[in-house]
């Protein structure tokens, strides 16, 4: 069976397990296992927990990306990433966090004789292991695995891949910095995937849960010639950790400008607009 025959059968199964991960990663946080426990003054707190990539907090962002003058017509793309984010405790001095990207994309058309592509893009899985108290710096490590969940060949390669992912990162005051790095490589079919990816972040906190942030998102595709190989972005915005009900809720918008891009498909600038669903004790 070929990997596009795959995969809805990949799609279904990874739609249980992502739900099976959050109920018991919220299960295991109703038992304590260091999750932040937000009161009425702890919503700073909870804003540089949720800009800890390794933090203890449970959380399902939904990710929206518009990105403009994508492609050789210069249409708009739009990329809706689910990533939902379960830690679980593994020792008194270790944490696994795992992160789950799955995209949802709407492709413009390349060629006057192609139509608007929807569907699934593959599916990048990242476990940190991750030290309870590392002091400073903190940190993470683990696998990033590539899965196949894509629904057509403009939508993603389709093939399994495999590389390291590595998180650094410091708390200084109202100050959050640090950086997330990936490579992925793939291991089957007949598409190369070697994808390097560099997501440096800085926040700063303001009071009532509000902050500034930067968050860009470099890539760069080593299997293309030299004129394609990066994407790089700068910009940011800003967001608010805040609560509706009993439901804390972290949104942000930030905006970007590629100063450097592939040539004949970009995009050129983009908006990214994100929603995200916190459950700490």
């Amino acid at each position: 069976m070929s990997n596009r025959q795959c995969a809805n059968t990949i799609v279904e199964t990874l739609v249980v397990l992502f739900l099976m991960l959050t109920v018991f990663g919220i299960a295991l946080a109703s038992e304590g296992d260091g999750i932040i426990e937000p009161g009425e003054d702890s919503t700073e707190e909870l804003a540089r927990a949720v800009q800890n990539p390794v933090a203890s907090l449970i959380s399902v962002p939904f990710q929206n990306n518009t990105n403009f003058n994508f492609g050789p017509r210069e249409k708009t793309q739009n990329v809706m990433n689910i990533q939902p984010v379960v830690p679980f405790s593994l020792s008194e001095k270790w944490n696994l966090i795992t992160r789950t990207i799955l995209p949802i994309i709407s492709q413009p058309a390349f060629t006057l004789n192609q139509s608007r592509k929807d569907g699934l893009g593959d599916t990048l899985f990242t476990a940190f292991l991750s030290p309870k108290n590392s002091g400073s710096l903190i940190w993470g490590a683990g696998p990033a695995i590539l899965i196949p969940t894509s629904t057509d060949d403009r939508l993603g390669a389709g093939e399994w891949g495999a590389g390291p992912g590595v998180v650094f990162l410091t708390i200084q005051g109202p100050w959050v910095v640090g950086s997330l790095f990936s490579n992925v490589w793939s291991f089957t079919g007949d598409s190369d995937v070697n994808i390097f990816t560099w997501q440096p972040f800085v926040n700063y906190n303001l009071d009532g849960g509000w902050y500034l942030t930067t968050s860009p998102l470099i890539t760069a595709n080593w299997e293309a010639d030299s004129d394609n190989t990066w994407t790089v972005p700068v910009g940011g915005g800003f967001g608010r950790v805040f609560r509706v009900g009993q439901q804390n809720l972290n949104m942000q918008l930030q905006s970007f400008y590629n100063i450097e891009e592939p040539d004949d498909i970009g995009p050129e600038w983009s908006i990214r607009f994100q929603v995200q669903f916190l459950f700490p004790k």
